[in-house]
């Protein structure tokens, strides 16, 4: 759903096309429930006092609560060791009552979270982070669970009815979360796709991003894409969220100066955010959905 046009580009808002997806979720959950008799239910572990974290997991668990999911915040001190972290993951994977399980990054320095984000039964890891979800999607295949911010993405473009079969994509981060992923899933829509990161010379990322139709940053950097980057006819979905030196929140993309040289752009705040939730409802609605059938 497109949100309006800006300076001759067409905004990509997230939060309406996030309504639809969860108008999707309450009557799958609805049906869920008179199939079953209880509602999905969605763990969320939130590892110290990361006031970030925090924040994050306060808004997703409303959205579940809003939702009729039910969701339910694990708070372990920052100091807990792997081991108990790791019991506490074996125990939710065990718990039939839940069907997600959502482990709040950035995790404190003595948990090694790589072996955590294994840990999670892939069944249950509606993040799509596991290698199983993940090697999956490099594959090709329908089965697992899509990483939250990729799939959003992919859902944005197609309510705006953005090509993707055949035209050309530069994805800018290579990051396990956003970058590898996202690139899988435009390769599966048939794109032709660029990979960028921060080893990459500036002379050919420069050109990579010219040359797209599609571009995806995600590198951490704010407007570190330029007007003279993009293609006139592109569309730019800018996954960075930063803060400026006046403390405001920015992307990874100049959106003031690039917003009047594409056809479609994403506003930070407000464009790919929304759909992160938001797909994480909808995998979860899916886990559930799968578990109902097993």
């Amino acid at each position: 759903m497109i949100a309006g046009m800006t300076d001759g580009a067409t905004l990509l808002c997230g939060k309406s096309v996030a309504e639809n997806v969860y108008a999707e979720c309450t009557a799958a959950i609805a049906d869920l429930n008179q199939k079953r008799g209880r509602p999905p239910g969605l763990a969320f572990v939130l590892v110290g006092e990361n006031p970030a974290s925090q924040v994050y997991v306060g808004r997703k668990q409303k959205v579940s609560e809003r939702l009729g999911i039910s969701g339910q915040i694990i708070r372990l001190a920052a100091d807990v060791s792997e081991a108990k972290l790791l019991e506490c993951i074996d125990g939710l994977n065990q718990d039939a009552q839940i069907d997600g399980i959502l482990v709040q990054q950035p995790l404190p320095a003595q948990i090694d979270a790589t072996r955590i984000v294994r840990a999670v039964d892939p069944a249950k890891d509606v993040d799509g982070f596991h290698p199983a979800n993940l090697g999956a999607l490099a594959a090709g295949l329908a089965t697992g669970f899509r990483a939250c911010t990729p799939l959003g993405i992919m859902r944005l473009l197609d309510s705006a009815a953005i090509p993707l079969r055949g035209r050309q994509a530069t994805v800018v981060g290579r990051s396990l979360i956003v970058g590898r992923p996202i690139s899988y899933m435009l390769i599966n829509a048939g794109a032709t796709v660029t990979v960028c990161n921060s080893a990459t010379d500036l002379q050919l990322l420069n050109q990579a991003c010219r040359a797209a139709d599609i571009l995806v940053v995600a590198a951490g950097r704010p407007a570190l894409i330029g007007a003279d980057m993009v293609k006139p006819s592109a569309a730019v979905v800018d996954v960075g969220i930063n803060r400026d030196s006046a403390g405001k929140l920015c992307g990874d993309v100049d959106f003031e100066a690039v917003r009047s040289r594409v056809a479609h752009i994403t506003p930070v705040p407000g464009g790919v955010g929304p759909m992160t939730v938001a797909m994480l409802m909808a995998n979860t609605v899916a886990a559930a959905g799968r578990a109902a059938k097993s």
